[in-house]
């Protein structure tokens, strides 16, 4: 299958948003451009030379990436970092780089949902919503059309809370107009002030569907000039955010569950507090470095948090009142390029996605 890199990206993209990466991050096209056509993607964890070498060497056009192999600005390439490397490597040789990393950490069906399903956790939920990720829509319609406004509306994504679709809140009222002589009005006569009877909308949707929010209100709006309000909302995001917490179907003593973990995400080594003697029933985790959600760990009432990157200072945070299981930043997010290979597979079914045959882990532990 042929296709433009740019069909692919946006996919990601409809499902892991550009706008839910982290400030810091550099989500999205690294290196190449959205036309170039591509008949073959590699997918890491991370970009390192040893895989743009593989994709040179399995004739794979583009590498999908978890972690950004750029995210400062570069001031030279002169070949003195891995990271100008694997740049110069990648452009010379046509390859295209795409990073998909904290806007994929923050969707409920990204890596913490992943590694929940590895552990066989139930029950899950965002640990620490985002806020700051919704808007809300007024806008003012004829009585007559308010209906297909809203269904439009509702077609562009608007209107979900939580669980609940086609959610909006309609008050009816009186807008009044007078329409001048360059203008063609819907109702109404010109120079003459119209009184009509109109159906008040409103509506929330993400920040980044608002192009096509907006677009669908103009498209079906029956009025030449649309009056129409956007307001920030600043309500927790439930469906996007950092970490998630679960529950195991039956309690585990903690040793048990310690060496499960240890097992199923393939650490070699876990790092741990105090156990408490209790048994673990609810679990939360964070994909690679988590240590800035302890708190929401334990206002969660988690019996044990996994995450990776605990300086040594921060494991006195926990107070006993959780254990922290410290798996590795590697071994945390391993079962992401899983992920994005089924992603790719599921929606472009006749598209070769391979899973790089490189281990990218920098760090080794001697047993």
């Amino acid at each position: 299958m042929v296709m433009k890199l740019s069909e692919l990206t946006a996919y990601l993209e409809s499902l892991a948003p550009l706008a839910y990466q982290e400030d810091y991050d550099n989500c999205g096209l690294i290196v190449g451009y959205p036309d170039m056509e591509i008949t073959q993607a590699l997918v890491s964890l991370d970009c390192t030379e040893a895989v743009v070498d593989e994709a040179i060497s399995s004739g794979c056009q583009v590498i999908i990436s978890h972690h950004p192999i750029v995210f400062k600005g570069l001031k030279n390439f002169n070949g003195k970092t891995y990271v100008q490397r694997v740049v110069q490597k990648a452009i010379k040789n046509d390859i295209a780089i795409y990073a998909i990393h904290t806007n994929l950490d923050h969707i409920a069906t990204g890596v913490n949902a992943r590694i929940c399903e590895t552990l066989g956790l139930t029950n899950c939920r965002i640990l620490a919503p985002k806020t700051s990720l919704l808007k809300k829509l007024v806008t003012f319609v004829p009585v007559s059309h308010a209906e297909a406004v809203r269904i439009a509306l509702f077609g562009a994504g608007a209107g979900h809370i939580g669980n609940y679709s086609d959610c909006s809140f309609n008050t009816e009222g009186t807008g009044t107009f007078k329409a001048d002589e360059n203008t063609q009005p819907f109702v109404g006569e010109i120079d003459q002030v119209q009184n009509e009877p109109e159906t008040r909308i409103e509506t929330i949707y993400p920040i980044n569907l608002e192009s096509k929010v907006l677009k669908a209100l103009f498209t079906e709006h029956p009025y030449e000039e649309v009056a129409y309000d956007l307001y920030p909302v600043t309500n927790p995001y439930g469906n996007v955010g950092s970490g998630m917490v679960g529950e195991l179907t039956e309690p585990m003593d903690e040793t048990s569950f310690l060496q499960m973990v240890k097992h199923k995400m393939k650490a070699d080594v876990i790092r741990y507090t105090n156990l408490r003697n209790k048994p673990v029933k609810t679990v939360a985790v964070c994909g690679g470095s988590g240590s800035f959600l302890l708190k929401q760990a334990i206002g969660a009432r988690a019996d044990v948090f996994i995450t990776a990157d605990f300086k040594y200072h921060e494991f006195f945070d926990a107070e006993e009142k959780l254990v922290i299981a410290d798996i590795g930043h590697f071994e945390s997010e391993q079962f992401t390029q899983n992920l994005l290979v089924e992603i790719i597979n599921k929606k472009f079914v006749n598209f070769a996605v391979r899973l790089t045959g490189v281990s990218t882990n920098p760090i080794k532990y001697l047993i």
